[in-house]
């Protein structure tokens, strides 16, 4: 079993407390399923916003799917000028039997324009 990292990301269209837990969990609920992961394959997860994201924290949305002995850390994006908007980041670091090549990191909704190259 090897230590891998999932990187994922997503965007909203609002600072909202709503909009930010429901784009959390599509973001968690996807990086999960198209890993075959469970809850205890999960070491950590770090989420990160941009910081024009501030009605909730993103680990919030982990902790109401189940995530409660994970250790989750939420921190802000730093401000740089041409970054994309309300972006909600995140890395899960996961035991897996699948070979670096074979992970599948999730870029949703208008966060798909940061990883083109993988955007699913």
């Amino acid at each position: 079993m090897a230590v891998r990292a999932v990187r994922g990301a997503t965007q909203v269209e609002a600072d909202d407390r709503d909009e930010i837990l429901a784009a959390t969990t599509e973001l968690v609920t996807a990086v999960m399923e198209r890993n075959a992961l469970g809850t205890d394959d999960v070491i950590s997860v770090l989420f990160t916003a941009t910081p024009d994201l501030t009605a909730e924290f993103p680990a919030l949305a982990a902790r109401n799917l189940g995530f409660q002995e994970v250790p989750l850390m939420c921190a802000s994006e730093i401000a740089v000028p041409h970054g994309l908007p309300r972006v909600i980041r995140l890395m899960a670091h996961v035991e897996t039997d699948r070979p670096r090549a074979q992970v599948q990191h999730v870029y949703l909704r208008g966060a798909a324009a940061l990883r083109i190259d993988i955007a699913q």
